[in-house]
C-alpha cells in the first residue's frame, strides 16, 4: 500500500512536527526514554516495546518487522453502542481491512522532544481519539499514556473503553528460549487500578535467581477514578479462536470477572482494564490515563498513581518533560538561510544523547547486542557532549580510559556506569584495529576546547582480563576473581598517565603490521563487516589515521613542554616502543612488539622511565613521517580510466583490494577519508580523490556517496559485509557515518564546496519523506530503495554536529582559546547575508553571527572585524583564522547568551 503523504512539517520553532497518514508508511518508530533507564519505542499504530534492560521487558520485545506483524500493542478498545469494536491505535482487524478497501480513517501524528501523539478520527463511529505517550523526565522507570475520546457527532454516544496491553514480563532471551515455561513463573495480581505481574524467578539455566521486578499496567479515568474490573489473562481476553486484533471480550462486550485483590498464576498476562461505561454529549470528551511501568523491589504502584494517575498530573509531567528536553537541546542552535534545516539539526543534536541512553540496542532496527555501547561509541558520543554540555566532561573522558589494555587493545563490553568495563563479548576474542585511534581524537577536541593539558598527566588504571597480545594469546595465570585491573608483580594496582594510555594505543599498532608493513586489520576496523581477514588483512585506511595521530601526539608532548613539563614518565616495559628503529622491516617491527607483549602479559614491574619531551616528539614524528611516506607512495593507485585514489585494504590472501579488477572497478570511501584526515594525501591527491569519489561512489538517488563500489562477489577473504546485498548497510550503502567524516576531512583540507555537497546531500535526502520514509534526523544509512535505515542511534549525528560547528561555522577551540574560521558557502547565508549558531565555549553561551551582506562565497571573504556584545573585541589573526583569548570569554557573565558578531568582506 502506498501513500501520497506530503511528509512531515515542523509546527513550531522548537522542532515539533506533524505527519499526516503516518500509519500508511511502514517501519516508522519513535523513541521515548529517560535517565531512570526506561526505554520505549512507539509506532504510529502504538506498537513497539517497553523495557529497562535486556532482561526486563514490560511488553514483548520487537524487531522492525514486528512493528507491522505483531498484534501486541498499546491498545485501548472502544465499543460504541450500535457500532463494532474500534481501536484507538487502528489495530482492529476491521480497521486494517477497511484501510485496504478505501475506507480511510483520518490519522495524524504529532511529535516533539520527547513526546508522541496520534490523532485518529472515524466519522462512521463518530469518535476522535488523541493518544499521547511519553517517558517522563525524572527518576521513575515509567511510560505514560493519555487517551482522549471526543464525540464528533451531533448526537450522544454511549461507549465503553477497555485497555488491553499484553504484559510480557521477562528477559528478551525468552522470546524463543522457554517462552511458555517462563509464563509459568508469572504471579498475577489485580490492583484497584490495574494488573501487576511479579515472576517468581529470573529464568536462566546456568543458574536461576529470584526475581525482584514487578511489571504493571495501571489506569484511571481522567479525574483519577479506577477501572471497574480486569482481564488479567491473554487467553481469556481473546477467547478461543480470537486474537488481539479481534478479542472476544470486546467484540461480545463481556464483563470482566476479576476485581481488585484477585490473583492468577502461571499464564500469559494482560494489562486488561475495563473502564466504566460513559455517555458523551456532542463535542464532549472522556480522558483515560495509563501508567506502564517496571517496579523495582520495594517500589509501590500507589506512588506512581499519586504522581501521574490523572489527566492533570499527566499534563504536568508532559510539560516538565518537554521543558527538560528543551533545556538539554537549547545550548546548540543554528541559523542559516534554510529554516527547515535549522530545526532538522535539533533532531540530529538529540541523537548522541539517545545513543548514550539506549546504547546500540533496544530500538527495532538495532535488534543486536544486549545493551550498552561499544568502545568506539563511547568516544564519538562525547564529541557532541563537548559541544552541547555546560558541565565538565573530563570525568567522563577520564573514566573511559580505564578500558584500555596494556597491549593497546581495549575492553569490548561497556557497562552502564562511567568507567565500567567487562570482559570480551560471549567469550569471543576479538580486536577492532581502529579502536585505539578514537580516544585521541576526542581528547584532542577536549584539549582544544579547554586548554586543560594537565588532563594528560592524570593517572588512570588499565583494564585486564584473560586476553593478551591483542587477543592473539591468553594469560593463563589470570583468574577472574582477580578483578579487571592491571597489577604490578607485587600486587599493586598499576596506574599510568592518560598520555601513556594514548601512547600505548598508537605505538602498539605501529609495530603490529602485516606483510605490506601496514597495520593489521585484525577482527575489523571501523567497518565491522570487514571481519574475515584476520590473518593477512591490513587496513591502509586506519594506518593513515594512526599516522596522523602519531604526529598529533608529538604536538601534544610539545605543548606539555611549553606548559613546563620537563620529563615524560612511562612504564619501563614501553621503553623499546619509543626507541629509534633503524630497521623498519615487517620482521623487525613484529619482533619488537612480541617482546613487549611478553613483558606485560600478566603484570608490569611497576618501574617507570623518564624521557625528555624533545626525544619523545622526535620519535613520534619519525614514525609518522615514515608511515606517511610509505602510504603515499605504496598505496596511491591509478586505474585505466585515469582516476587516482588510495587503496584502503588488503584481504586475507594478501591482495590489494582496490583498483581495476576482473569483476569491475573497486573503490572504498573509507580509504580516502583517513588519507585526507590524517594528512597523508597531498593537496593534489586530495583533489584527485574528490574526482574519483564523484565518478565511482556518488549517487544522488541515495543521498550521496556510497561506502564502496559493487565488488560483484561474496568475499570470504575480506568480510561478511560482502555477503549483504549491494547497496545495503556496509556493502555500498550511503553510510552516513563515513560520508560525514568524508565531509569533515574535505573541510579540513579547505575543500568546502565538496564538503558542503556531502552534508547537504544527506540532509536533502533525509528530510524528503517521500524518499527516506523517516522522521527528522540522520539515519545510519540509506537503503538501495532510498529508505532511511537504523534511525536515531548512529555516530554520524555527533560527526555531523562536529563538522557543522567546527568546520562549516568554524567555531572551535585552539588550546583553550576561541578560534573562528568559517567555511560557509554563499547559499548558507539568509536573505540578509547572515548565518550563525549558538554554542558553548569556556562555560559560556555564545551566539556567533557572521555578517556577509554581499553573500560572498567561501574563498572570496575573510574576517574583517569582531564585536563582542556590541564592542570591538581584540583578536589575533593566524592566516584566515581569528583567535580570541580564552580569558576574554571566561570573564563574561553567566546565565545569559553573549553575542559575537563577525563581519566578513
Amino acid at each position: 500500500m502506498t501513500t501520497s503523504s506530503p511528509g512531515w512539517r515542523f509546527t513550531d520553532d522548537q522542532g515539533s512536527f506533524a505527519l499526516p497518514d503516518p500509519h500508511q508508511t511502514s517501519y516508522l518508530y519513535f523513541p521515548l526514554v529517560n535517565e531512570a533507564g526506561m526505554m520505549s519505542v512507539i509506532s504510529p499504530t502504538l506498537n513497539g516495546d517497553i523495557k529497562t534492560n535486556q532482561h526486563a521487558f514490560l511488553t514483548l520485545p520487537v524487531s522492525v518487522e514486528d512493528l507491522h506483524n505483531s498484534r501486541a500493542a498499546r491498545n485501548v478498545w472502544v465499543l460504541v453502542e450500535g457500532s463494532g469494536p474500534w481501536s484507538v491505535g487502528g489495530n482492529s482487524a476491521a480497521q486494517v481491512a477497511q484501510q485496504f478497501n478505501g475506507k480511510k480513517e483520518e490519522v495524524t501524528l504529532e511529535a516533539g522532544f520527547l513526546w508522541h501523539k496520534t490523532i485518529r478520527q472515524n466519522s462512521d463511529i463518530g469518535l476522535r481519539a488523541e493518544v499521547t505517550n511519553l517517558v517522563p523526565a525524572g527518576d521513575k522507570p515509567v511510560e505514560l499514556m493519555k487517551v482522549v475520546l471526543t464525540n464528533i457527532t451531533p448526537r450522544e454516544l454511549r461507549l465503553t473503553a477497555t485497555a488491553a496491553i499484553p504484559i510480557y514480563g521477562r528477559s528478551a532471551d525468552n522470546v524463543r528460549d522457554h517462552r511458555h515455561v517462563t509464563s509459568l513463573l508469572h504471579r498475577i495480581r489485580c490492583h484497584p487500578h490495574g494488573v501487576l505481574v511479579k515472576p517468581t524467578l529470573s529464568f536462566d539455566e546456568r543458574g536461576h535467581s529470584p526475581n525482584s521486578l514487578t511489571y504493571a499496567i495501571l489506569g484511571s479515568e481522567g479525574a483519577g477514578r479506577p477501572p471497574t474490573g480486569f482481564f488479567p489473562l491473554v487467553e481469556e481476553f481473546i477467547g478461543e479462536g480470537g486474537g488481539l486484533d479481534w478479542p472476544e471480550a470486546v467484540v461480545k462486550s463481556l464483563s470482566p470477572r476479576f476485581t481488585a485483590g484477585d490473583t492468577f498464576d502461571g499464564y500469559e498476562a494482560l494489562g486488561g482494564l475495563r473502564f466504566p461505561e460513559t455517555t458523551l454529549a456532542p463535542g464532549g470528551s472522556q480522558t483515560y490515563v495509563l501508567i506502564l511501568t517496571i517496579l523495582d523491589e520495594g517500589a509501590q504502584a500507589d506512588e506512581l498513581l499519586q504522581a501521574y494517575g490523572s489527566a492533570a498530573l499527566f499534563d504536568a509531567a508532559l510539560e516538565r518533560t518537554q521543558a527538560d528536553w528543551r533545556d538539554r537541546l537549547s545550548t546548540l542552535a543554528f541559523q542559516t538561510g534554510d529554516a527547515r534545516f535549522n530545526l532538522w539539526l535539533k533532531w540530529v543534536a538529540l541523537q548522541p544523547t539517545l545513543r548514550r541512553l539506549f546504547g546500540n540496542s533496544f530500538l527495532p532496527y538495532h535488534d543486536y547486542g544486549r545493551g550498552g555501547r561499544g568502545w568506539r561509541d563511547l568516544w564519538q558520543d562525547v564529541l557532541a557532549l563537548l559541544l552541547m554540555e555546560s558541565g565538565d566532561v573530563s570525568g567522563l573522558l577520564y573514566g573511559n580510559f580505564a578500558g584500555v589494555r596494556i597491549d593497546g587493545s581495549n575492553a569490548t563490553i561497556i557497562g552502564n556506569r562511567p568507567g565500567e568495563f567487562k570482559a570480551d563479548r560471549n567469550n569471543i576474542p576479538r580486536v577492532w584495529m581502529d579502536h585505539g585511534a578514537w580516544p585521541l581524537l576526542t581528547t584532542w577536541l577536549y584539549l582544544d576546547q579547554t586548554g586543560d593539558l594537565d588532563f594528560l598527566l592524570r593517572a588512570q588504571t588499565y583494564f585486564k582480563d584473560r586476553l593478551s597480545h591483542r587477543a592473539q594469546k591468553t594469560d593463563e595465570a589470570w583468574q577472574s576473581d582477580q578483578g579487571t585491573l592491571l597489577r604490578t608483580a607485587s600486587g599493586e594496582v598499576y596506574r599510568g598517565t592518560i598520555l601513556e594510555h594514548l601512547l600505548i594505543q598508537h605505538l602498539t599498532p605501529f609495530y603490529h603490521v602485516g606483510e605490506h608493513n601496514l597495520i593489521r586489520l585484525e577482527g575489523a576496523d571501523w567497518n565491522d563487516g570487514m571481519d574475515m581477514a584476520r590473518t593477512r588483512g591490513e587496513s591502509v585506511a586506519f594506518t593513515a589515521m594512526y599516522a596522523g595521530h602519531l604526529r598529533q601526539l608529538g604536538e601534544l608532548v610539545s605543548q606539555l613542554e611549553k606548559h613546563g613539563v620537563k620529563q615524560i614518565e612511562i612504564a619501563a616495559e614501553m621503553g623499546p616502543l619509543v626507541e629509534p628503529l633503524d630497521d623498519m622491516s615487517v620482521e623487525a617491527k613484529r619482533n619488537r612488539l612480541a617482546a613487549y607483549f611478553e613483558s606485560c602479559r600478566h603484570t608490569l614491574s611497576g618501574a617507570k622511565i623518564s624521557l625528555s619531551p624533545r626525544r619523545l616528539v622526535e620519535d613520534l614524528t619519525a614514525k609518522a613521517d615514515w608511515l606517511e611516506a610509505h602510504i603515499r607512495t605504496q598505496e596511491w593507485i591509478k586505474n585505466q580510466a585515469g582516476f587516482a585514489w588510495f587503496n584502503g585494504y588488503y584481504d586475507d590472501d594478501g591482495q590489494r583490494v582496490e583498483g581495476d579488477h576482473a569483476k569491475g572497478m573497486r573503490m572504498t570511501l573509507t580509504g580516502q577519508v583517513f588519507a585526507l584526515m590524517g594528512g597523508i594525501a597531498t593537496q593534489e591527491q586530495a583533489e584527485s580523490i574528490v574526482r574519483a569519489a564523484d565518478r565511482y561512489l556518488f549517487d544522488p538517488q541515495i543521498g550521496g556517496y556510497r561506502l564502496n563500489t559493487d565488488f560483484g562477489e561474496v568475499l570470504l577473504n575480506l568480510g561478511r559485509c560482502f555477503g549483504y546485498a549491494f547497496g545495503h548497510k556496509e556493502n555500498g550503502a550511503m553510510f552516513s557515518h563515513m560520508a560525514v567524516m568524508y565531509a569533515y576531512a574535505l573541510y579540513q583540507r579547505g575543500l568546502a564546496h565538496a564538503g558542503h555537497k556531502v552534508l547537504d546531500g544527506i540532509y536533502q535526502h533525509s528530510q524528503n519523506f517521500a524518499l527516506s520514509r523517516m522522521y527528522p534526523g540522520i539515519p545510519e544509512y540509506i537503503s538501495a530503495k532510498g529508505r532511511g535505515m537504523y534511525p536515531y542511534l548512529t555516530g554520524s549525528a555527533s560527526w555531523y554536529l562536529l563538522t557543522e560547528v567546527t568546520q562549516v561555522f568554524g567555531v572551535k577551540g585552539q588550546w583553550g582559546n576561541l578560534a573562528l574560521a568559517p567555511k560557509l558557502v554563499s547559499s548558507q547565508f539568509d536573505a540578509t547575508g547572515q548565518a550563525g549558531l549558538k554554542t558553548l565555549f569556556a562555560g559560556k553561551s555564545l551566539r556567533v553571527v557572521y555578517h556577509n551582506p554581499k553573500r560572498l562565497d567561501y574563498g572570496a571573504y575573510q574576517i574583517e572585524s569582531v564585536q563582542l556584545n556590541g564592542k570591538e573585541a581584540p583578536f589575533q589573526l593566524q592566516g584566515q583564522t581569528v583567535i580570541l583569548d580564552r580569558a576574554l570569554i571566561a570573564a563574561l557573565p553567566d546565565n545569559q547568551t553573549h553575542l559575537l558578531e563577525v563581519r566578513l568582506g
